[in-house]
């Protein structure tokens, strides 16, 4: 009985997370496609209205710097490539989301061939600079990796018990 209720817990925990990852999908499209459309002066003037303020009272503040300079520096190609990746990155991962929600089998391997994609690439990031940020996503994307592999193995059994 104790297995049972563990698997009904670890399901409703995958289900969660799946639940974020949609909303985190859909905030990537979103944001994607208002990047595309912004216009670089918008971009400018929206990071200053929201980083002047702690600029002006840490002017050494590490995140409202970066962040500023970041902003400052979207334009041009730069812009179309963030605003291509967000969308893009937003889409595959909704469309994954959703064919887990709905226990596609084929989002199984998909999904999980992505979520190593991303992990690899984080490492590979962490490799050149620490980001407590880039650790929690990726500490993160391996939860949801182990989660998806459990889920994928209980849906192969239950499908096969089935037929």
């Amino acid at each position: 009985m104790a297995n049972a209720k563990t698997e009904k817990e670890l399901h409703r925990i995958f289900d969660a997370t799946l639940l974020l990852k949609g909303i985190h999908a859909t905030v990537e499209l979103i944001g994607g496609l208002l990047l595309y459309i912004a216009s670089a002066d918008s971009i400018t003037r929206v990071v200053d209205f929201f980083v002047k303020g702690e600029i002006n009272e840490d002017p050494h503040d590490v995140i409202a710097n970066y962040i500023l300079m970041l902003g400052h520096s979207l334009g041009g190609s730069s812009k179309a490539f963030a605003a291509l990746y967000l969308a893009s990155h937003g889409v595959v991962n909704g469309l994954v989301t959703l064919g887990l929600w709905k226990e596609k089998m084929w989002a199984y391997p998909i999904s999980l061939a992505v979520i190593m994609g991303f992990i690899a690439y984080q490492l590979y990031l962490l490799a050149f600079g620490y980001s407590l940020w880039l650790v929690v996503l990726t500490v993160l994307d391996v939860a949801i990796l182990l989660l998806a592999w459990h889920e994928y193995r209980l849906l192969k059994m239950r499908k096969a018990l089935t037929l």
